[in-house]
This record gives C-alpha cells, sequence and structure tokens, in this order.
C-alpha cells in the first residue's frame, strides 16, 4: 500500500486531516499499545506513557475547540437524529460518504477520548496519596482500558467497514491526510 501520495494523487485530493490530529491519532495508537503491553508488572514505563496518552487526550481536545475545520467536534459530531439515521444506511449498505468523520465516527472519536482520559485520570489517580490501593479505583482503571481495547477494534471495523463502502483508503488518509474531494452524494458539512 502506498502512503506517499503521488503529483496526479495530489490534484485528485484534498487535505483533511492536518498533521497534529494525525499525529495524536498514531500518539494515541502506539499509547495504548505500550500501555496495554507494561500494563501488567506496572513496568517503569507504564506510568509515563498514561501521562503522554494524558496529554495527548487535552491537547485534542483544545484542538477539538479550536483547530482547523476537520479537527472541529462541531464538523463531526452529529445530534442522535443523524447519527441514528447513518446508522440505518450504514446497515443497509447506503450509508453516504463523509468528507470528514462520518455521525457514527464523531461519536466514536468522543466515546475514545472519553475512555483515554478515564484510564488515564484512574491510572494517576493510583498514584496519589489518597487513593493508593484502592482496589475500586483499580477495578475502575482495568474495566476503563478493557472498554478502551473493545472500542478501538469496533473503530477498526468501522474504519475498514467504511473503506470498502466508499474505495477509500482510511489508513492511508490518516497517514498522509488526504481524501478525495467531496463528488455527488457525499457529504461535506461544516
Amino acid at each position: 500500500m502506498n502512503t506517499v501520495p503521488s503529483r496526479a494523487d495530489e490534484g485528485r485530493t484534498r487535505r483533511v486531516w492536518d498533521p497534529l490530529v494525525r499525529v495524536l491519532h498514531w500518539t494515541f495508537v502506539a499509547g495504548v499499545a505500550a500501555a496495554w503491553v507494561t500494563s501488567e508488572d506496572g513496568g517503569a514505563l507504564h506510568e509515563p506513557i498514561g501521562y503522554v496518552i494524558a496529554a495527548a487526550v487535552a491537547l485534542r481536545l483544545a484542538w477539538g475547540l479550536i483547530g482547523p475545520r476537520y479537527a472541529r467536534f462541531a464538523q463531526f459530531v452529529r445530534g442522535p437524529g443523524t447519527t441514528l439515521a447513518y446508522a440505518g444506511a450504514a446497515w443497509s449498505g447506503r450509508a453516504p460518504r463523509y468528507v470528514g468523520h462520518n455521525p457514527l465516527g464523531g461519536w466514536m472519536i468522543l466515546a475514545l477520548l472519553a475512555l483515554l482520559a478515564i484510564t488515564a485520570a484512574t491510572g494517576w489517580g493510583m498514584t496519589t496519596e489518597a487513593f493508593f490501593g484502592d482496589e475500586w479505583l483499580e477495578e475502575l482503571h482495568e474495566g476503563a482500558a478493557t472498554g478502551l481495547l473493545g472500542l478501538v477494534l469496533l473503530h477498526v471495523a468501522g474504519v475498514v467497514w467504511s473503506s470498502l463502502q466508499h474505495g477509500e483508503n482510511l489508513v492511508r488518509a490518516m497517514i498522509d491526510g488526504r481524501k478525495r474531494p467531496p463528488a455527488a452524494g457525499d457529504v461535506d458539512a461544516a
């Protein structure tokens, strides 16, 4: 799979994902994988990885408010009616292509960020004097981390489905930032 756009591709694509969105996305991927690998023995890297993830969540939340168009939550978080209509269309194989995130993808981002934040916050809490050794906090931390992995699997499935449904390599788009411009029937809502 070629991830570097050719000159011909650049004429047929446009920049959608800015560099910070892409760097933060891959920081989450690497951070969650590294945190999972270091979780069993509470290795020396587990805690600093959690701090990196927490900082990345804070930066992504801020960028979702002040970043460029496709990074903003207002661009891709849709109401329940739009989201349920999209889900029904997706289930029947008739979902429109979105240039940015589709409505289900938008809610997935919020859910992933929420579980990342809960996992990081509970991990930090376990290091404080007030909560050190509290079993309920450790269970919440582990439950959030497990839930996060479930959401990651759903996210990957959604990316594969959408890529196949619309003939678009979304993994490549999250590497080079480029997607096809909107065509008839596509949604490019602000």
